[in-house]
């Protein structure tokens, strides 16, 4: 369906072009970048701000560490591989236990040691890289979803993509994975993207492929009734990554674990733009909103915090257009 960019600047609805230029080229540093693109240097940035981030297991940076893989994950049953520069969730590897000397998949399906390694040695190639270039792999700690999020999604670790502005979370979305995705949190792949309400962390409105929709198809769950736990904490947590990388509008990929709470797992200086969509609004006059702030004051992220709690609820409209 086509729609005319007069009804997409009435509905407050930021386009590709105008995020790039208005938003990503004028708020992100692009010597920062690399702060972002490679998600070990982001975990151990996190580390030393002090944010809460799943356990960094290992390390792998050349095709003959791979022989090295059995010693790292022999005494952990669920972890996850990832390339440290991979993007929309490719290269990622979930095990969730073992079997008869096999590794399940959070799918469900058994794989041997030697597919694993082959695996780590597609990840080192450049496979799943942003743009081709050697890479490397991340083990990391299995993260154990709240008892709550067991119950949203199938298989796979629900996340929440939160957009930050200077500092300030303006937009929230809860992905979950379905059947379609094979257990991924990702839109592209067939995941449910489920607006929040950043004051309450309610669910509003939500879509797969890019149609509306009110319950998960394999859970049945009823998407609007979502109320997400810990979501102060998620805020706060996302609003600190602007501190941490020194980047205006960024993407924020949390989860929430089980023992530990709220946790950061990856960063992205070009977050994309259907999280308008599963909000059922448009995120320009929120990011008007925080441009109209004095850029000569400072705000703490509690504070920065508690202007977006109070700001942009349900009801919020934007300043007159």
């Amino acid at each position: 369906m086509w729609i005319l960019p007069s009804l997409l600047n009435k509905y407050g609805i930021l386009g590709m072009n105008r995020r790039n230029v208005s938003y990503i080229s004028r708020y992100n540093i692009r010597s920062r970048y690399p702060l972002v693109d490679d998600k070990l240097k982001t975990k151990l940035l996190a580390e030393k701000f002090k944010l809460s981030t799943p356990k960094l297991r290992g390390v792998i940076k050349y095709q003959y560490e791979t022989a090295y893989f059995p010693k790292i994950v022999e005494n952990l049953d669920g972890f996850a591989v990832k390339p440290a520069k991979g993007s929309g969730g490719k290269g990622i590897l979930v095990i969730k236990g073992r079997q008869d000397g096999l590794f399940v998949k959070s799918s469900g399906q058994t794989i041997t040691i030697d597919d694993i390694k082959r695996h780590l040695s597609n990840i080192l190639a450049g496979l799943y890289s942003l743009s081709g270039v050697p890479d490397s792999v991340i083990i990391e700690d299995l993260i154990h979803p709240s008892e709550m999020f067991e119950k949203l999604s199938y298989d796979g670790v629900p996340d929440i993509r939160f957009i930050v502005f200077k500092g300030y979370p303006v937009m929230a979305m809860l992905r979950l994975s379905t059947r379609a995705s094979d257990g991924k949190a990702n839109l592209h792949q067939g995941a449910v993207g489920v607006g929040l309400d950043i004051s309450s962390g309610k669910g509003l409105h939500a879509i797969q492929h890019s149609r509306r929709v009110e319950k998960h198809p394999d859970t049945g769950l009823v998407l609007d009734q979502i109320q997400v736990p810990d979501w102060k904490n998620l805020l706060l947590l996302s609003a600190k990554s602007y501190e941490m990388t020194k980047l205006g509008y960024i993407g924020a990929d949390l989860v929430v674990d089980k023992t530990y709470g709220a946790m950061l797992l990856e960063l992205n200086a070009r977050p994309g733009l259907s999280i308008q969509a599963a909000n059922g609004a448009g995120l320009l006059p929120r990011l008007e909103a925080i441009e109209h702030i004095d850029p000569d004051l400072y705000f703490t992220p509690e504070e920065r915090v508690e202007f977006s709690m109070n700001t942009f609820n349900s009801d919020f409209k934007g300043l007159p257009r």
